[in-house]
């Protein structure tokens, strides 16, 4: 998690959604696989398609590591942002509650930051009249603090 200090002086709070250590274990094990496609052909091309391997499969999961959170007073998730009067109830949701939100409790209309290596989550419900997205569920691994920082936000005006 991070937090920084914008120029009105209240905090933002963001976390970044970086892929966990079994993850990595994950891709290590499939650049793996990929080496040994190659070894026929000798070490030297086992080792490169083991290096592109990682650096590829790397480099896809880093660009996947998301951001959500608070930042001048819009919550924020990847690309997308809403203005936090808009949003309605908050809900803090353990793993178990967040399986459920994105399986058969899950509205087809709503907006999904979701990333697979991260349990808990939070579910944004929406105000907006214009907008058809009833809801947001984005995994995080700090959702207490997220919504403290969406409260103090409300708090401040």
């Amino acid at each position: 998690m991070r937090d920084a200090t914008p120029p009105a002086g209240r905090p933002d709070r963001l976390e970044r959604l970086w892929p966990s250590l079994s993850t990595w274990l994950a891709v290590g094990v499939m650049a793996a696989f990929c080496a040994v496609v190659a070894l026929p052909f000798g070490p030297v091309p086992g080792a490169v398609t083991f290096g592109a391997a990682m650096l590829v499969m790397g480099g896809a999961l880093l660009s996947a590591a998301a951001v959500v959170g608070v930042r001048g007073g819009e919550f924020v998730a990847r690309r997308a942002h809403v203005p936090v009067e808009l949003l309605g109830e908050l809900t803090a949701l353990d793993a178990a509650a967040m399986r459920h939100a994105r399986g058969p409790g899950l509205d087809a209309r709503a907006y999904l930051c979701l990333r697979g290596w991260v349990g808990p989550g939070l579910r944004l419900d929406l105000v907006d009249p214009q907008d058809p997205t009833p809801y947001w569920l984005i995994s995080c691994r700090r959702p207490q603090r997220l919504l403290d920082a969406v409260a103090e936000r409300r708090q401040a005006g």
